[in-house]
C-alpha cells in the first residue's frame, strides 16, 4: 500500500471521526399532561408538554440526532410532528396521526428518533392530532454545524417569537362542536406571542412578553406562526426587519417593515437596535383573505425594550396593514429568493395540477337540521382535485404500505381535477361544490422530478391557503392570480434562485407552482395548515417508493411504534 493511499485513508478516517464527535445525540422527554393555564381573566386546563405553554424549545446543530420520548399522561390520543424536518428514511418519526403512525394512546409512550440533515434555521414541532396543536407546540432551532457559521454577521442575541391562537374554551371541544354541526368552528379569543396575549387584552398586561435589547445590538428574531387557522401580519414599531431565512433555508437578505406568515411558516429576521432607547411594540394580527368569513380581529403584542428604559413609559405603537391587504402580502412574497443559485428540476416526470379549496356537503337525509349549519343547510367540507381526504382509523397509511395491508388506501389520486372550470370565477356551478370522499394517494417513483400547480378555487370563497408538504422541501418557482395558464405563466418561472420552503402560501384567488425531487421513501401528507381545513379534508398524500439499496429505502418500523 502506497504512502499516498495510507495518507488518504488516514485523512478519511479523521474526517469520519471528527464528524462523529461533533454530531450529538440529544435525548428529551415530553410529558403530555393537563395544566391549569390562565389567560384573558379565565383559567382552564390546557394540554401541555412538561407543564409549559408554549412547550420547550429544542436547540440542535445541523447533523445532530434527536430522540424524544413522548409520555402521554393526558386523556386524548396524541402525536408530535417535527414540522419541516426532512425525516430522510425515518418516516415513522414524522408524526401525523394515521398517516405515519397510529396515535399514542393515553398512558402509553413512543420515542421519535431522527437526524437533522442539511438544514439550518428555524423549524418547530407541534401536535398533529385533533386540535391539540392549539397549545402543544414549541420551537426547533437548528444552529449551523459546529465550526461553521451563519452566512451573515453573527447576531448579538437570538429570540424565538412564536405566534399562536388562544381559545377560552377547550379547543378539542370547539372542533368537536363544529364537526357535529357542520358549521365553521368558533373563532379564537386572542392571538399570542410566546403564549401571552399582550397589553391590548383584558388581564394580560402583567405577563406581556418583554424582549430586552441594548442600543446598537442586532437580534436574530426567529418568527414562527403556530396559529391554528389564521395567517398573520407581524411587525416591530419603528424598526426595519432584514429577512435572512425561512423554513430552515437561507435567503438573499431583504429589508421590510412587515412580515406575513401563514400557519406553519417560519421567517428569520435581523433587527438592529438603531432607534432612540424606548419601548416598542412587537405586534401581530390577522391577514384575512376569505370574504365574509368571521375572524379574530384582535392584535397581540410583546415589547422590544431598550436597556435602562423606564418600564412605566408607554410603548410606541406600530403600523399594521389592513386585514385584507393582499397587495402587501404579494409584494412581500415576491422578494423571497434563495441565497445562491440552486439546482431546480428542469425536466419533469410527474406534472400535477391540484385544485384546492372549500366545498359543501348536502345534508344527509338522516341528519337533523342542527347538524347541517353550513351555508343553506349544508355541512362545510374541503378538497384537493374534488377529493375530500379521509384518514383511516385501523392502520396508519405508512403501516398499510409497509406491511402490504389491502383496503386501507388506493393510489388513484387524480393528476388533475375531474372537471375543468373557471376556478377563480364568480359563477361556479353548484354541481362542483360537493366533493367525493376518499383515501387516495399519488404514487411516485424514487427520484421522480415533480411539479405541482396548486390552484385556489372560488368555491364557497377563495382564500390564501398555506399548503405544507411533509418529508420534502420544495422550490416555489412561480405565483400569480387568476387561473394558471401554462402557456403564459411557465415562461415567468424563476428557475435560478427560487426560495426553498416546506409551506407555501397559495395566493387568494390565485396559484403557486412548486417543484421537488421525490428522494425520500415513505408516505408523505400534503395539506392545508389551516387546521379547520385539514379536518374538512383539504389534504392528500404522496407514496414514494423505495429506490435502490438500503440508503434509498425506508427504515424498518421501530419496536415501540404505537398500535391502533
Amino acid at each position: 500500500m502506497s504512502i499516498h493511499t495510507l495518507s488518504f485513508l488516514f485523512f478519511f478516517c479523521f474526517l469520519f471521526l471528527a464528524s462523529s464527535i461533533i454530531a450529538k445525540v440529544q435525548h428529551h422527554d415530553f410529558v403530555i399532561q393537563e395544566t391549569p393555564v390562565k389567560r384573558l381573566c379565565k383559567s382552564r386546563n390546557a394540554i401541555t408538554v412538561n407543564g409549559m405553554f408554549p412547550g420547550p424549545t429544542l436547540e440542535v446543530h445541523n447533523g445532530d440526532t434527536l430522540q424524544v420520548k413522548v409520555h402521554n399522561n393526558a386523556r386524548y390520543n396524541i402525536t408530535i410532528h417535527w414540522h419541516g424536518v426532512r425525516q430522510i428514511r425515518t418516516g415513522w418519526a414524522d408524526g401525523p396521526e394515521f398517516v405515519t403512525q397510529c396515535p399514542i394512546r393515553p398512558g402509553k409512550s413512543y420515542t421519535y428518533r431522527f437526524t437533522i440533515q442539511g438544514q439550518e434555521g428555524t423549524l418547530w414541532w407541534h401536535a398533529h392530532s385533533s386540535w391539540l396543536r392549539a397549545t402543544v407546540y414549541g420551537a426547533l432551532i437548528i444552529h449551523p454545524t459546529i465550526g461553521s457559521s451563519f452566512p451573515f454577521p453573527k447576531p448579538d442575541r437570538q429570540t424565538a417569537i412564536m405566534l399562536g391562537e388562544w381559545w377560552n374554551a377547550n379547543p378539542v371541544d370547539v372542533m368537536k362542536e363544529a364537526t357535529r354541526t357542520g358549521a365553521a368552528p368558533n373563532i379564537s379569543d386572542a392571538y399570542t406571542i410566546n403564549g401571552q396575549p399582550g397589553d391590548l387584552y383584558k388581564c394580560s398586561t402583567k405577563e406581556t412578553v418583554v424582549v430586552p435589547i441594548n442600543s446598537g445590538e442586532t437580534n436574530l428574531l426567529r418568527v414562527i406562526n403556530a396559529a391554528l387557522n389564521q395567517p398573520l401580519f407581524f411587525t416591530v414599531a419603528n424598526h426595519k426587519l432584514t429577512v435572512v431565512g425561512a423554513d430552515a433555508s437561507y435567503l438573499k437578505p431583504f429589508t421590510t417593515k412587515v412580515l406575513m406568515l401563514g400557519p406553519g411558516q417560519t421567517t428569520d429576521v435581523l433587527l438592529t437596535a438603531d432607534q432612540p432607547p424606548k419601548r416598542y411594540y412587537i405586534a401581530a394580527r390577522a391577514y384575512q383573505s376569505a370574504q365574509n368569513a368571521p375572524f379574530d380581529n384582535t392584535t397581540t403584542t410583546a415589547i422590544l425594550q431598550y436597556r435602562k428604559t423606564a418600564t412605566t413609559s408607554s410603548p410606541i405603537v406600530p403600523f399594521l396593514p389592513p386585514y385584507n391587504d393582499t397587495n402587501t402580502v404579494t409584494s412581500f412574497s415576491r422578494k423571497f429568493k434563495s441565497l445562491r443559485n440552486v439546482v431546480v428540476p428542469k425536466t419533469i416526470d410527474d406534472n400535477l395540477f391540484f385544485t384546492i379549496g372549500l366545498g359543501l356537503d348536502n345534508c344527509p337525509k338522516n341528519f337533523p337540521k342542527n347538524r347541517c349549519q353550513g351555508l343553506n343547510g349544508t355541512r362545510f367540507t374541503a378538497s384537493m382535485n374534488n377529493v375530500s381526504f379521509v384518514l383511516p382509523s385501523n392502520f396508519s397509511l405508512l403501516q398499510a404500505h409497509s406491511n402490504g395491508i389491502p383496503g386501507v388506501f388506493t393510489t388513484d389520486f387524480p393528476v388533475k381535477p375531474p372537471v375543468k372550470f373557471d376556478y377563480t370565477g364568480n359563477n361556479i356551478s353548484r354541481a362542483l361544490f360537493q366533493p367525493v370522499k376518499g383515501t387516495k394517494l399519488y404514487k411516485l417513483k424514487y427520484g421522480s422530478r415533480v411539479q405541482v400547480v396548486l390552484q385556489d378555487t372560488n368555491i364557497v370563497t377563495s382564500e390564501n391557503h398555506p399548503i405544507h408538504l411533509h418529508g420534502h422541501d420544495f422550490y416555489i418557482v412561480g405565483e400569480g392570480f387568476g387561473n394558471f395558464n401554462p402557456k403564459k405563466d411557465t415562461s415567468k418561472f424563476n428557475l435560478v434562485d427560487p426560495p426553498l420552503r416546506n409551506t407555501v402560501a397559495v395566493p387568494v384567488n390565485g396559484w403557486a407552482v412548486i417543484r421537488f425531487v421525490a428522494d425520500n421513501p415513505g408516505v408523505w401528507l400534503m395539506h392545508c395548515h389551516l387546521d379547520v381545513h385539514i379536518k374538512w379534508g383539504l389534504a392528500m398524500a404522496f407514496l414514494v417508493d423505495n429506490g435502490v439499496g438500503v440508503m434509498e429505502s425506508l427504515e424498518a418500523p421501530p419496536h415501540d411504534l404505537p398500535v391502533c
